[in-house]
């Protein structure tokens, strides 16, 4: 009898320890909530340029009543590599802040040399406006965030002027081959910079240059004053919107100066800006921790801004 006891009682350890163990981890929950959460309509056609079909994805909250504000997410890669499934996963951030977002695709250098990802992602801006009322977006909380060459067009898209004709292509066509029905340039709320570029002169010439930069030019007679047109250092004015950079003052790609030299600059405009320095840290690839206190600093700017929803 004592055996048979011992043995229930063993059977009903190891059943609760199955039944426990089948239970999901919060990590778990978390993943399935995100997962039935939101809606997510990928590869729309958001333009067409040099026989080129820009696309899109859409991810959004399913039961958000008001407008949502919007965050584009640019990803990076020098401006010719990388792709918006690369960094898919960085809008799970953003969605769980109560965000939709934008994952923007744009050309990269082996199709059109610069200015085009420029262009393209000016693009992008005018189509979420555009969309707004389709999306259920919040054109007045537009945010632009991205990481390395997806952090100067995140800056490129929020502080570049339609006065500097970067935009013309997004001029659409209503009346076949009419009147350009050309809408302003949407006015991005706030900028989220992770290392990037900030003066592409400074690194075609001298002893910042970088072969990725050189490439996205190739030999174009103009390029010097191309960079000079994409560069967001000659965009600072002010009434730009709030810009919070990170970078690592160690990086060997986008010289953590040319973020040094932008917050400088941001504050002698007068513009809210937040520098967030990453000691030790190169061109991304930052800790656990790091990626943690960056996502704090970011959530924590934009609610200052007024922009990120208050749950």
């Amino acid at each position: 009898m004592r055996t048979l006891r011992s043995l229930v009682v063993v059977a009903v350890v190891v059943a609760v320890a199955a039944i426990s163990s089948a239970q999901l981890t919060p990590e778990e929950r978390a993943a399935v909530l995100i997962a039935q959460g939101y809606d997510v309509i990928p590869n729309i056609i958001y333009g067409t340029a040099n026989n080129y079909q820009l696309r899109l994805d859409v991810m959004r909250p399913h039961a958000a009543k008001a407008p949502t504000p919007v965050v584009m997410v640019i990803h990076g890669g020098g401006w010719v590599a990388g792709s918006k499934e690369d960094r898919v996963l960085e809008g799970l951030p953003y969605l769980q802040m109560g965000f939709a977002v934008v994952n923007v695709e744009y050309r990269l250098g082996p199709v059109s040399l610069a200015p085009a990802a420029v262009e393209d992602c000016l693009c992008a801006l005018h189509w979420v406006a555009q969309n707004a009322a389709k999306y259920n977006f919040d054109v007045s909380k537009i945010v632009a965030s991205g990481g390395s060459a997806g952090g100067h067009l995140a800056l490129t898209t929020g502080m570049i002027p339609s006065s500097a004709g970067l935009d013309a292509q997004c001029a659409s066509e209503n009346n076949g081959w009419g009147t350009p029905d050309m809408k302003p340039l949407p006015k991005v709320a706030a900028i989220v910079n992770w290392f990037g570029i900030t003066d592409v002169g400074d690194m075609l010439h001298g002893p910042d240059t970088r072969s990725y930069v050189i490439s996205w030019f190739g030999s174009q007679p103009d390029r010097d004053e191309i960079a000079r047109r994409v560069s967001p250092i000659n965009y600072v004015r002010a009434g730009l919107p709030p810009i919070i950079t990170i970078h690592g003052d160690h990086d060997p790609l986008v010289p953590y100066s040319q973020a040094v030299h932008l917050h400088q600059a941001l504050d002698k405009a007068g513009v809210r800006n937040q520098l967030l320095t990453m000691p030790g840290a190169g061109h991304g690839g930052f800790t656990g921790e790091q990626m943690l206190k960056g996502y704090e600093a970011i959530k924590a700017f934009l609610l200052g801004a007024g922009i990120a929803p208050v749950k």
